[in-house]
């Protein structure tokens, strides 16, 4: 178990990364997540050098099926799916993680600066997180979409806007449970600062459940994504699959793979992280762990 010295600099580690695997890799279902991820990364990474065709390239007739020369058939313009599958697939990702990225600086700075101070800052702090969970994600994503430009950068910021409260609200409660526990005390009858108690003493130790919600916090953001594009609120210099759904969605009942190829694409990659966000919890939480 966790120990600590009064006399010396307080460190409460977090557990063991190998303690952390084990407990992961005893779950079928997350390592089949991670399977499922690192399939999807290296075909990010290598799939366009592997299939250099251009995804944006009519190369044939409108609406072929699939077949030994479009594996994944072509889209109402000519263009080839599994091209745009493989292209798409990076892009797809960086639209998650940054989305994400942005979301959590957000969450943790409002949720670390309302857990702790508490009083009057946690009243402003969380009246305007409650703002933005009432308010419909998808709604105001399309709103601030329209009343720019569909870049990507404003997709990013759209979707990170509307996702950062759940974490705000998680973050601020860890901090609420673990700012009053002995080793933060100590920290702060020693004469340490407010940023260092908020950052490097409670942070690290509220990081577990912080690290899971960020985890599934990618999923949400890829399907927010994909609702926008579907939606015709992307960017259309980029070749996403959900604008791949979107552009091809009225062509549905003559040409089902047009869809179905890049919609499979994004149920895997949601699905691989649901799982991988479930074994951590499990790995993460100390009352499944064995010490």
């Amino acid at each position: 178990m966790t120990e600590y010295l009064a006399s010396e600099e307080i460190v409460v580690p977090t557990p063991r990364i190998l303690e952390i695997w084990r407990m992961f890799k005893a779950n079928k279902a997350a390592l089949l997540g991670l399977i499922l991820w690192l399939l999807i990364i290296f075909f990010a990474f290598f799939g366009p050098s592997i299939y250099p065709s251009d995804p944006f390239e009519m190369v044939g007739a409108p609406l072929l099926p699939p077949s030994g020369e479009f594996l994944f058939g072509t889209d109402y313009l000519g263009r080839d799916i599994l091209a745009g599958i493989l292209h798409g697939a990076s892009v797809t990702l960086i639209f998650g993680f940054s989305a994400t990225l942005c979301s959590v600086l957000i969450g943790l700075t409002v949720g670390v600066m309302a857990g702790y101070y508490g009083g009057w800052v946690e009243n402003i702090l969380m009246r305007v997180t409650e703002f933005f969970q009432v308010l419909p994600g998808l709604l105001l994503a399309m709103v601030l979409v329209t009343m720019f430009s569909p870049k990507m950068i404003i997709v990013v910021f759209a979707i990170g806007i509307v996702s950062w409260a759940p974490l705000a609200r998680l973050t601020r409660a860890e901090f609420l449970k673990i700012k009053e526990r002995e080793y933060v005390m100590a920290q702060r009858a020693m004469g340490a600062t407010n940023r260092r108690i908020m950052w490097k003493v409670i942070l690290p130790n509220a990081l577990p459940p912080l690290i899971v919600a960020t985890i599934l916090g990618v999923a949400g953001a890829i399907l927010f994504e994909a609702a926008l594009s579907f939606l015709g609120l992307s960017d259309p210099n980029t070749f996403s699959w959900g604008y791949m759904i979107g552009a091809s969605l009225e062509y549905i009942w003559d040409s089902w793979w047009a869809v179905v190829f890049p919609g499979l694409a994004i149920f895997l990659t949601v699905l691989g992280i649901s799982l991988i966000g479930d074994g951590l919890n499990d790995a993460l939480n100390p009352k499944l762990r064995k010490l």
